[in-house]
């Protein structure tokens, strides 16, 4: 199946032409299964991880056939690993830009100018990885840098100008997002399935253009746009937002799942990592918009 998130438009990790999973047996840490359409399979015609590159020189030297080797699997502790990485790297950029760049009547263009150019750069970075086939770490730990910057930024003016406390609050929402999808999805509660896909990919499409239009308001009119982001309709919008992260979750470790259930390589743990990073952030910057509007409404 194909995530959510950009990192896993252009390779998944599971089988039937972006479906991989849904309603099949394999759980996650378990065996590759030796199915052709598997692509992690062992063996399988068209898998490049499953050759062996001296099967040719076995055959002239009468050497016997070696079975494949099974290390260099993706494993649940490179996920946790690769991902903590990368959300480590993300906050100590953010910790500095809240300490290295005032928010103060004197600095805060200059300091929000800097967060939105950090901004662009991450997002530039996050699409150039997206359609990348294959993880680039030094890459993807850029983009954490630079993410971080920005959220740095914009949390200390949001904390500091609007609703003191913001920023933990935020926080905290979001580790109960994921903890709580974590929970649901490994109790069988949430089923990821064709529909389950077709629906969050369909609401999100349909979130985002909205959002874009009410963006285009806001830039040519002036003002609040169409108000999809303040007062009243900001809060719904805010939830829906949020609701949507969480929805990504699900998909995000219904990716990891496959992964590991069918064998992907060791260095899938990165796209995993980045995929499940940028959902976070966009939990992140929801709950974070939220809290900005319900505190402005006082």
């Amino acid at each position: 199946m194909r995530s959510s998130n950009p990192v896993f438009s252009r390779r998944g990790f599971g089988r039937d032409n972006g479906y991989a999973g849904f309603n099949t047996a394999p759980q996650a840490g378990g065996p590759a299964v030796a199915t052709q359409a598997n692509p992690y399979a062992q063996p399988t015609t068209g898998n490049p991880y499953a050759q062996n590159p001296y099967a040719q020189q076995d055959l002239q030297y009468g050497a016997p056939p070696q079975a494949p080797a099974t290390t260099g699997r993706m494993t649940i502790d490179d996920v946790v690993m690769r991902t903590g990485t990368t959300l480590g790297v993300l906050i100590v950029t953010a910790a500095l830009s809240w300490a290295l760049l005032p928010v103060d009547d004197a600095n805060i263009s200059r300091s929000y100018g800097i967060g939105i150019g950090a901004a662009l750069i991450g997002m530039v970075l996050a699409f150039v990885q997206a359609f990348k086939r294959k993880a680039s770490p030094a890459l993807i730990l850029t983009y954490a840098a630079f993410e971080g910057v920005f959220l740095g930024v914009i949390s200390n003016i949001v904390d500091n100008r609007i609703a003191d406390g913001a920023a933990m609050q935020a926080v905290i929402g979001t580790m109960a997002v994921f903890a709580g999808v974590l929970v649901a999805y490994k109790a069988g509660w949430i089923r990821v399935n064709r529909r389950f896909y077709g629906f969050v990919m369909a609401a999100a499409l349909g979130f985002i253009l909205l959002m874009a239009v009410n963006l285009l308001f806001a830039v040519f009119g002036g003002g609040d746009g169409l108000g999809f982001r303040s007062g009243a309709l900001g809060v719904v919008f805010g939830v829906i937002g949020i609701i949507l992260g969480a929805c990504f979750l699900a998909l995000d470790f219904k990716q990891v799942e496959d992964g590991i259930a069918y064998g992907a390589p060791r260095e899938e743990a990165w796209l995993a990592a980045f995929g499940l990073t940028l959902t976070l952030v966009w939990i992140y910057m929801e709950f974070l918009r939220l809290i900005s509007i319900l505190n402005s409404s006082d």
